[in-house]
């Protein structure tokens, strides 16, 4: 079980590597390591060539390394940097164990500051947000005050504009991913992966995110190790903060097995998802990236899945995004109506969205990444606590495509009210962050974009952010459905306040309506009849909004924590890792 923490190393005895010119024996490796040799290759060069200087031998220099013998290119590199050079061989534990002693620290400086600072919100003030929000409340007060009917007409008309074009743009996605599915035979099948021979499959590496996971960690390394995919080709960092003792117990009561590293990542200026897989992703040797939360159960074929869609993708296909699920959609009423949003989200709307050469907001597990694009990219914002939006608008930025990959993960839904307002708030505080990080530069982000994803952009951040700060002025047209008199009624033509209530209407129908076509499935099918109940659903986003925008004030970077493993599952039994004996849902991916 490698354990990449910074601690005080142990003499370990290595043999001389034969294909190195050695004019002087050396049999133990010193116990501690020059990090100025080091410096002089960097510390990425030695993680990716698995070479460590480290000492001066007389007029040798030592160096660890991980194969049999080495190669040209390195030897070449090490000679012209530091003159003649001896080999010792050294165990991959040991290896980035002395390197994260030694930079572990400057390695955190950078994982917190690897994205353009142009295209990151680290430089984001509580202070000044406070500033620029009184400045537009004042302003809407003056316009109330001096011109009531005026504010009341913008708001109305405001709030009608963005539910049109988020309920439009969500209500097209659906029906793109509906006819390409009967056009094209396209469906969620249980078929096989086509076979790659295993010498020509990529090697992935898999970071998952840990914090407190007590309950979790167990079952999460059993869920893991049932993935089908060569061991020999496959890596896993098990990242825990460095304080996180409750987490490293758990794993190691797993038995962890050894091409599983837990990578304990020290105390920087914040903790969040992003800065612990920017760190973690130094250890990793895969040329794909994927990312699991401490809950999911990924099908076992996914990583093949993975494999083989990369392999027939178009080079500009930088990122594959997997479906997600819940395998605990029976424990509340909450987690019924979650797990309806969930397939409303990443059945039909979002792969609709790819269909029509959309950008979209990426989910932040089951999601892979070519690993030179995600390093050219800057990796992740380390600030950002959506880091997988922000990413997904940086992707499109640069020209590249995401694809679905037809595989499904299943995840532990929020079955608490309480901590579903924590989750959600932190998800709304993080779009409205990711929406004036990349509206920095309005024309630059047009010209990046295009108009159409420019378009996508604005509907997908501002307008749903829009909407949970109006949605209670909508909800008010109620009234008029119902026969009451509304506030407006006073205002404006009778024909105008119908005509606006009708488009509310058929807002809420379409919703509905796409909700139960996500549902339609063997798996979900059951839950056609909670589908009116996300009428109860909804509200509550618009409540974790005023939480997510107060943060935006007062914590920022504050990464609100969903605690898992609370899932009741049928009979006491373990979470499946997969569906089995049902066929996986038949509609588009």
């Amino acid at each position: 079980m490698p354990n990449l923490a910074p601690a005080p190393l142990r003499l370990s005895r290595a043999s001389m590597i034969a294909p190195a010119p050695c004019k002087r024996a050396v049999e133990v490796l010193p116990e501690r390591t020059d990090a100025r040799l080091l410096d002089l290759i960097g510390t990425d060069t030695a993680l990716r060539r698995g070479v460590l200087p480290i000492a001066r031998v007389g007029a040798l220099t030592l160096i660890g390394h991980l194969g049999a013998q080495v190669d040209n290119d390195t030897h070449r590199l090490l000679e012209s940097t530091f003159g003649p050079v001896t080999f010792m061989k050294i165990s991959e534990p040991e290896l980035k164990a002395r390197i994260a002693a030694q930079r572990g620290a400057q390695m955190v400086r950078s994982a917190e500051t690897h994205t353009l600072a142009r295209e990151s919100c680290r430089d984001w003030s509580g202070r000044r947000t406070a500033c620029v929000l009184a400045a537009l409340a004042a302003g809407l007060l003056v316009v109330g005050t001096l011109w009531p009917t005026g504010l009341l007409w913008l708001a109305t008309a405001w709030a009608t504009l963005t539910l049109l074009a988020v309920t439009g743009l969500r209500t097209v996605a659906a029906l793109v991913s509906v006819r390409h599915a009967r056009k094209l035979g396209q469906t969620w099948s249980s078929r096989r992966p086509q076979a790659i021979p295993p010498d020509r499959l990529p090697t992935i590496s898999l970071l998952v995110p840990l914090y407190r996971e007590r309950e979790i960690a167990g079952r999460l390394v059993k869920r893991l190790e049932a993935l089908e995919y060569p061991r020999k080709r496959l890596d896993f960092a098990l990242i825990v903060e460095a304080e996180d003792d409750l987490t490293e117990q758990a794993l190691g009561r797993a038995d962890l097995p050894d091409h599983m590293q837990i990578v304990r990542v020290p105390k920087g200026t914040l903790k969040t998802k992003p800065r612990a897989m920017n760190y973690a992703m130094n250890f990793t040797r895969g040329t794909i990236l994927g990312i699991y939360d401490a809950e999911d159960a990924p099908a076992p074929d996914q990583l093949l899945r993975v494999a083989e869609t990369f392999a027939r993708a178009a080079p500009n296909v930088a990122c594959l995004q997997g479906a997600l699920d819940f395998y605990n959609p029976r424990q509340t009423w909450l987690t019924r109506c979650f797990t309806i949003d969930y397939a409303t989200w990443f059945r039909l709307v979002l792969p609709g969205l790819v269909k029509m050469g959309m950008m979209i907001p990426l989910g932040g597990t089951t999601v892979f990444f070519r690993r030179d694009v995600l390093e050219g990219l800057g990796r992740w914002d380390a600030h950002n606590v959506t880091e997988d939006a922000d990413l997904g608008v940086r992707l499109a930025r640069r020209g590249y495509r995401t694809e679905f990959v037809r595989s499904v993960t299943e995840e532990e839904a929020t079955a608490s009210i309480p901590a579903w307002v924590r989750q959600r708030s932190r998800w709304i505080k993080g779009y409205a962050i990711t929406w004036a990080v990349h509206m920095r530069d309005p024309l630059r982000l047009y010209g990046e974009l295009g108009f159409r994803k420019f378009l996508c952009f604005q509907i997908l951040f501002l307008g749903t952010l829009s909407q949970f700060v109006l949605a209670p002025l909508l909800w008010s047209f109620w009234l008029v459905l119902l026969g009451v008199p509304h506030p407006v009624t006073d205002l404006a033509p009778w024909s105008v306040i119908i005509t606006v209530s009708a488009l509310f209407l058929l807002s809420e129908v379409a919703t509905i309506g796409i909700a139960a076509l996500s549902v339609a499935t063997p798996k979900h099918r059951w839950l056609i009849w909670w589908v009116p109940m996300m009428h109860l659903y909804f509200p509550l986003a618009a409540i974790a909004s005023w939480k997510g925008y107060w943060e935006l004030i007062t914590r920022p970077f504050f990464w609100d924590k969903t605690a898992h493993g609370q899932a009741l599952t049928p009979r006491g039994a373990t979470p499946r890792a997969r569906y089995p004996g049902v066929p996986l849902p038949r509609h588009p991916a």
